[in-house]
């Protein structure tokens, strides 16, 4: 009877809320202890061609030092028909939205909680693939510079928007300006 009084009782404690914060047994089951400040989770973070204005700017600015203090000292290679380079590859929405993906990894494949292995992973994973891409002979960089003696800058026209949404677009237009309501296909 007494075992079953005391498992009635474990059992009540458990299904109870768990202490304030500020009690001394708070950290008996969560992540923090108590006397420390609650961890907060870092930002989360987004894609550059997302962000805008200033945080853009401010982006941008801390990308372009890892990529010319880092990424293009240690592994920039040489500058080939092959492999052309952009001293203004800030100008390439393309190429910048590649560099910040390679630095987001770069940053997180660098934190200790990576392992030892985690830089071996993002050569692997990341960095050979990124820069093969971005330096391709046919990349996005290979109107510009392919000779280091001759600084060259050409952004190349992408592709036009497709049939359908040109015509879409138009057709919105149509309406808006004889404010008849857009009819649904179908």
């Amino acid at each position: 009877m007494a075992r079953s009084a005391e498992q009635a009782r474990q059992i009540d404690s458990l299904a109870t809320a768990p202490p304030p914060p500020d009690s001394p047994f708070a950290a008996y089951g969560l992540p923090e202890f108590a006397g420390l400040p609650p961890q907060t989770a870092p930002p989360e973070p987004r894609p550059i061609l997302e962000l805008e204005d200033e945080e853009y700017e401010d982006e941008l600015d801390a990308l372009s030092d890892w990529v010319d203090d880092f990424l293009v000292r240690v592994y920039g290679a040489e500058v080939t028909t092959a492999a052309p380079w952009c001293e203004q590859w800030q100008e390439h929405a393309d190429v910048v939205a590649w560099l910040h993906a390679l630095w987001l990894a770069y940053q997180q494949h660098k934190d200790t909680e990576a392992g030892l292995s985690g830089l071996f992973v993002w050569h692997r994973d990341f960095l050979t693939h990124a820069m093969a891409t971005v330096r391709a002979a046919g990349g996005p960089l290979s109107a510009c510079m392919t000779d280091p003696d001759r600084p060259a800058h050409r952004l190349l026209p992408g592709p036009r928007p497709s049939n359908r949404t040109t015509t879409a677009t138009e057709e919105h237009e149509d309406h808006e300006e004889t404010g008849e309501p857009i009819q649904a296909d179908g």
